[in-house]
Formats: C-alpha cells, sequence, structure tokens
C-alpha cells in the first residue's frame, strides 16, 4: 500500500544519497549537495545555490569555480563551510583548509579532489541557480576511495550504508 505525500517539499528526501561537495569561488568556500552531471560530450557539470547564499552573487560575477569532494574525515570543515557565511568569515582560516590556485581557480588542497570549471551558463530554476560549466580539469589522490566520499540526504551525512550524522 501506498501513501500521498503530503508536504511536496519532502519529495526531495525520498532519492537516494546525492554527492555532499565543497566549492570554492574566489577565495569563499560553501557546501553544497545540489551538484549534478549534465552532459558527458562536452563533460559539463554543475551547481545549485540559493540567491540568499553569499556564494550566489560570488558565482554570477566568477569565470571559474572548483568543486571539490571531500572525504568523512572533513566532516567537520563541511559543516562549518555550510553553516558558516563568507560574509563573516575566512572558511580558510576557520576550517584550517590550505587555498591552492591551479589555473586561475582555487581549489582545496587536502581534498582527494578537485574538478575546475568554467562557467558557460546560469539556469534559473525556481528557488535555486545552476550554475553550469565545462570541465577544463581534475586532479585525483592517486589512491582516491570514492566508497569514503561524504554524501548528504534527507538531513543526513552518510556512506554508503551508513548515516555519519543527522544535520538537524
Amino acid at each position: 500500500m501506498k501513501v500521498k505525500v503530503e508536504n511536496l517539499k519532502e519529495i526531495y528526501r525520498l532519492f537516494p544519497s546525492f554527492p555532499c561537495v565543497l566549492v570554492v569561488v574566489d577565495r569563499n568556500i560553501i557546501t553544497i549537495g545540489m551538484v549534478h552531471t549534465f552532459s558527458f560530450s562536452p563533460l559539463l557539470m554543475g551547481v545549485g545555490v540559493s540567491p540568499e547564499r553569499y556564494s550566489y552573487n560570488l558565482l554570477k560575477d566568477a569565470e571559474k569555480f572548483s568543486i571539490n569532494i571531500p572525504y568523512v574525515e572533513h566532516l567537520n570543515a563541511i559543516k562549518i563551510c555550510g553553516e558558516r557565511s563568507g560574509r563573516e568569515v575566512d572558511k580558510f582560516l576557520l576550517t584550517e583548509l590550505t587555498y591552492h590556485e591551479v589555473k586561475g581557480c582555487g581549489i582545496i588542497k587536502e581534498l582527494p579532489v578537485n574538478i575546475i570549471i568554467q562557467k558557460e551558463k546560469e539556469v534559473e530554476t525556481g528557488d535555486h541557480t545552476w550554475f553550469i560549466g565545462r570541465v577544463i580539469d581534475c586532479y585525483k589522490e592517486k589512491n582516491y576511495d570514492r566508497e569514503k566520499a561524504i554524501m548528504y540526504w534527507g538531513g543526513k551525512y552518510r556512506l554508503p550504508g551508513k548515516i555519519v550524522e543527522e544535520r538537524y
């Protein structure tokens, strides 16, 4: 038997897990749960950001940004970058992560995967805008283990088959 979903805002919680990434734009870090591949040829990826976020205008003005994939051991930094505003704090200092510039774009040195994006378009979709761009470079740790990459879904930080921590 099925039941009707009364609160339509809860539908996203029905989908399987999503990656949780740290996006760097203009020396600021934002935690993003809305990240997706939009095309394989050319390889286009994007992130969804609400206009209320400090990083929104940074992304609107940027030519490039990076998508950085964290491991579970970076959970404290993930939470700080998702809960604190770059208007008020330097998230690199607060998290003790290292800003490193590659091809005119900032990446996070400690994270195992860094994807550099050349922004190509913005698509407004309800309460978020998708910033979509071409992948122009990618760096990964030699022994990168995707099973250690943190995911976020339904208010919970996760690893495959395991809830690591609830957000609220």
